[in-house]
């Protein structure tokens, strides 16, 4: 295992998440104000485990050993959305849990967001698919060529939307926030 790149004191690294029991997607960003870039993304394979139980660990195990590896300061999930599968549902919050858990072991900060603001933050409409969410983070993060699983590419979008959030959420008002979020990035605004 490598030893964490030295950092900044104004550099950040962030620790992006997709939550799945079939895959799992991980990215990981490193940013310095309002830049960033990619260190490092790719996804955890979970189909090949027999049990549910046997993914769990899986998911710790790994989710620990990049915590480990790059030492984030913060982590982003995506939060579960509701489905009509309830069996599902509480399999995918599992699988959110644990890597929660692994996070929290480590005394990470953790943040979680629903599917349709990482999806907001980054493309500008909360409804985009995973392939308008990929095509856009292959602008701004200059990704040359996508996964065949976007669930990686998900993951940089709950790094980057924590990045593009981070601090707003707490110190300001939900419309507040995205004003000054526009002010501050009129760069990301559709012409």
């Amino acid at each position: 295992m490598k030893a964490p790149e030295k950092k900044l004191p104004t550099e950040k690294i962030i620790l992006g998440i997709d939550p799945g029991t079939t895959v799992m997607g991980y990215g990981l960003i490193l940013t310095e104000g309002k830049k960033y870039k990619i260190l490092q993304y790719g996804v955890i394979h979970l189909k090949k485990y027999e049990t549910h139980e046997l993914k769990l660990k899986k998911i710790f195990e790994r989710i620990s050993g990049i915590l480990d590896e790059f030492a984030p300061d913060s982590v982003a999930l995506e939060a579960p959305f509701y489905g009509v599968n309830v069996q599902s549902m509480l399999k995918l919050g599992r699988a959110q849990g644990v890597a929660m858990a692994a996070a929290l072991s480590k005394e990470i900060p953790i943040t979680e967001y629903s599917p349709k603001k990482v999806k907001q933050s980054v493309t500008g409409n909360g409804n985009a698919s995973k392939e308008q969410v990929a095509a856009m983070l292959q602008t701004l993060l200059g990704i040359e060529e996508l996964p065949k699983l976007l669930d990686a590419t998900d993951a940089l979008a709950v790094a980057l939307c924590h990045h593009f959030h981070e601090g707003r959420m707490q110190t300001r008002g939900r419309n507040e926030g995205w004003k000054s979020f526009i002010q501050e990035n009129p760069d990301r605004l559709k012409k």
